[in-house]
């Protein structure tokens, strides 16, 4: 790959702002080779794989969540959603915010895989939502992957029904170490990120997380192809990715959950279950965003967002669910110039 990155759209937030005089810098490419025995399963404290600079560009790779790359080598999967990781950012520290600009996500793979099965996925009996009657079955899909098309092909098990999807890649997968000591699963999402499964995570967005430990260390994983709002049966077409992303830490800004941010709009992500409480998370963070950030009091930004708010469901089937409350930025003042 080239070692010159394109020149970045900047977004004029509140972070944006804050990372001008870095970001006229050339960057610094670091570039990581995934090792299969250095795969993670956990968010957590781990010895890093690689220390990288605020400012710095990282190319990277993922493997895909259902363990197809690792059972393609002879290796027996330990556990769904390998992560790649973690990476350690100089100078983070707990009350930062660590900003990672998505430069590319790219499919890795000729093939994706889709399933379902019992215990998961939103219209299925699972350990939170017993349901009396016999579980889903196990069954498996492939998609073919037309790089040239953009498309990734879905076939019917039960008929020859096939139709092109387009391709949308993001990742799964994005989060840092929890803060107190924990560890936790790489299937769940929370306040660090984690398996969200946002489509927002993807080329051409920000990602603003939480650092809750020297070093935020971050993980990456759960590459998708594309996915339905909701990711109703419990997966998306999972496959591996190439992942280029920069990334920046905000001294002194500390934030409560994830956010997103592009050229156009700003989102809030809450991450909880019931669905209800997620939605609430989210777009109480964004009133106080917009607060903060743009000047309108809590009671305008609640009342506007009621008239132009958007919002996605990105996901109610891990073991939190995950909606994104997202307005675009015309809609908002200015920022304010006091903003950092």
């Amino acid at each position: 790959m080239d070692r010159v990155v394109p020149p970045l759209v900047l977004v004029l937030s509140t972070f944006a702002s804050a990372m001008l005089p870095v970001l006229a810098q050339e960057p610094h490419v670091a570039r990581y080779e995934l090792k299969l025995s250095e795969l993670k399963y956990d968010y957590g404290i781990a010895t890093p794989v690689l220390r990288l600079q605020p400012g710095d560009v990282l190319e990277t790779n993922t493997v895909d969540a259902d363990g197809h790359a690792l059972e393609d080598a002879g290796i027996k999967p330990p556990g769904p959603n390998p992560l790649t990781g973690p990476f350690y950012i100089e100078g983070a520290e707990p009350g930062d915010t660590l900003a990672i600009h998505f430069l590319a996500v790219d499919v890795n793979a000729e093939k994706g895989f889709g399933s379902a099965g019992p215990g998961f996925g939103a219209i299925n009996s699972t350990t939170y939502t017993p349901m009396l009657g016999g579980a889903i079955p196990k069954e498996t899909w492939t998609y073919a992957i037309d790089k040239k098309a953009n498309t990734a092909a879905f076939k019917a098990n039960d008929s020859s029904f096939t139709v092109p999807i387009p391709l949308h890649p993001f990742l799964g997968c994005v989060g840092v170490a929890p803060a107190n000591g924990e560890a936790r699963s790489s299937l769940t999402p929370a306040e660090y990120g984690g398996n969200m499964d946002a489509p927002e995570a993807t080329t051409g967005n920000t990602l603003y997380l939480p650092v809750n430990v020297a070093g935020a260390l971050l993980y990456l994983g759960d590459g998708h192809a594309a996915m339905g709002d909701g990711e109703v049966d419990g997966t998306a077409v999972e496959i591996s990715m190439k992942v280029k992303l920069r990334v920046e830490v905000i001294k002194h800004k500390e934030i409560a959950w994830p956010r997103f941010e592009n050229a156009d709009s700003i989102m809030a992500v809450g991450i909880y279950r019931p669905l209800d409480d997620s939605l609430r998370i989210a777009f109480t963070q964004l009133v106080q965003w917009i607060h903060s950030d743009y000047g309108l009091s809590e009671m305008d930004a609640y009342e506007l967002l009621s008239k132009v708010a958007e919002i996605h469901v990105d996901q109610m089937v891990d073991p939190n669910y995950t909606v994104v409350a997202k307005i675009n930025k015309r809609y908002l003042p200015p920022l304010k110039s006091t903003a950092k």
